[in-house]
């Protein structure tokens, strides 16, 4: 068994797949679309968008697509287990560009180098670093 998260975006599916790539969280591995295939949008202003899509990177797995009645994200976030302070800062400052960071990314008091931040996609994440 394995937890793999599910993001509904309402028309920036593609958007969010891209800036997740440019942030080296990995890569777009499937990817379908509304009117291809056989698979009929659910309205004109659908097609062409993401109906399903998997991203996978190292220690990353999930799954997207643009959704008519999607919800905005809420009540849950990635968290991102790090071991390089290095590496987090920089995917850190990536994810929270054009985004708003909650928790700064510092040493807290549980010892991890850990923060908190909403991407610019509506996307909740942690970073949190043990060494």
């Amino acid at each position: 068994m394995q937890l793999a998260n599910y993001l509904f975006f309402t028309t920036q599916c593609d958007a969010a797949l891209a800036f997740y790539t440019e942030c080296g969280l990995g890569q777009v591995t499937t990817l379908m679309r509304h009117g291809d295939h056989g698979i009929p949008p659910t309205s004109e202003g659908m097609k062409g968008k993401v109906v399903h899509a998997r991203f996978e990177g190292p220690g990353v797995l999930f799954f997207a697509s643009d959704n008519h009645d999607a919800e905005p994200m809420r009540g849950s976030a990635h968290i991102l287990l790090m071991d390089d302070r290095g590496k987090t800062k920089d995917l850190f400052e990536k994810l929270a560009s054009g985004g708003k960071v909650t928790t700064p990314l510092a040493l807290q008091l549980w010892g991890s180098y850990y923060g908190k931040l909403t991407d610019r996609h509506g996307v909740q994440w942690m970073l949190d670093c043990k060494v």
